[in-house]
């Protein structure tokens, strides 16, 4: 029988390590999950030692102040798998606390996998050393990031993006906007502040201004904000209602993907909503501030220019970006309307991000599985 050990943090690991569940599933329908899991997880069939949403920890005020805690359940796991091993633990994203259980189940000869490479290529690569000591194989979900793993001689597998694979090629654009009541002739932009309070409360001013400034140049444009919680859809109106500002602006609560497939352009800090953005295939601007302090630390430790994850991809850098001193709404808004206004420049950046899409939808989950079959050498069943 396999036995697999498996942890995941937050509600994107959740759903990704479910996938792989019942990706692995369809080889071994026998196969026994434990671990840290999330509600998908567990609706897979994993046994939860304890729930995922114990590792959610944001702000490094929040880390410390429950530190003792994480630290507690990371050693109640590590101690669980070894007294009852598993043939393989998979840690699915999660680095700060994946990394550290996996150098130790190593180092009792468990073989170790670690699913969505944390951004070590990108900012802190002295990161690498630990993760070479710390698994047997990563599996990545981007093609650039098994090159960087490669030149430090650390096994890499390349699987595709589950996101990718989930997504169509169609354009969903009428659909999105029947279902938010927005006009199919009118021009809309979206505008996504982040999804943490802290980040919607450093951009949501300069997304407005930036709104106000496109109006002005477009007065048939309408604007949509989805917001992440109930809190921050709160906070997003009480912001609006406060500061005076009108604007032709719906708010709703959740509903990203929605109002980014109801959107012509769109306008978002950077993150993984970037990636989900070229996915659906919509032309984007990425801007970003932080304070001076966190900006100068972030440049020492960055060894890259760019942040938006579609200029990764080949050669091209096809999304315009405006980070910190060059975050204001002027160049914003140019950059949004010469998008909104320029068929061509639109139609380029969207042949980019199909070619982009094509490369990641390689059904990840069962890329992974395989992966995971190959090093602990189960057989792949026909």
């Amino acid at each position: 029988m396999l036995k697999i050990g498996i942890v995941a943090g937050e509600t994107s690991g959740d759903a990704i390590a479910a996938d792989l569940i019942l990706a692995i599933k369809k080889q071994y329908p026998d196969a026994v999950f434990e671990g840290i899991a999330g509600p998908k997880m567990k609706a897979a069939g994993c046994v939860a030692l304890f729930d995922s949403e114990r590792l959610a920890v944001m702000a490094i005020t929040e880390v410390l102040r429950r530190l003792p805690e994480l630290l507690s359940i990371r050693k109640s796991v590590f101690t669980h798998f070894i007294k009852n091993p598993p043939d393989v633990f998979i840690g699915v994203d999660a680095p700060d606390f994946n990394l550290a259980l996996e150098k130790k189940l190593k180092s009792f000869h468990i073989p170790t996998v670690h699913y969505v490479s944390p951004s070590v290529w990108a900012w802190r690569q002295y990161r690498v050393k630990k993760i070479a000591k710390s698994i047997d194989l990563m599996l990545t979900l981007l093609p650039f990031e098994t090159d960087f793993y490669k030149k430090h001689k650390i096994p890499a597998q390349f699987v595709g993006h589950p996101m990718a694979d989930q997504i169509s090629f169609d354009d969903h654009k009428l659909d999105a906007r029947l279902e938010l009541k927005c006009e199919n002739t009118v021009p809309v932009i979206a505008l996504l502040p982040g999804s943490r309070f802290s980040e919607v409360q450093r951009l949501l001013p300069l997304l407005l201004e930036t709104a106000e400034y496109c109006l002005r140049k477009n007065q048939q444009i309408k604007f949509l904000i989805p917001a992440a919680t109930e809190k921050l859809k709160i906070h997003i109106e009480t912001y609006i209602n406060e500061s005076g500002i009108d604007l032709p602006l719906q708010v709703t609560q959740g509903k990203a993907r929605t109002v980014m497939q109801a959107a012509d352009v769109v306008l978002l800090a950077s993150g993984t909503a970037t990636l989900e953005a070229m996915l659906l295939n919509r032309p984007m601007v990425v801007t970003y501030k932080v304070s001076k302090v966190s900006y100068r630390i972030m440049k020492f430790l960055s060894n890259v220019e760019h942040v938006a994850l579609p200029n990764f991809f080949g050669k091209s850098q096809p999304v315009p970006e405006f980070l910190q001193d060059e975050a204001i709404a002027e160049n914003i808004g140019d950059a949004l309307m010469t998008l909104l206004e320029d068929k061509k420049s639109r139609d380029a950046m969207c042949r980019t991000f199909r070619e982009n899409h094509e490369q990641l939808k390689k059904n990840a989950s069962e890329q992974a599985a395989e992966a995971i079959f190959a090093l602990i050498n189960f057989p792949v069943k026909q």
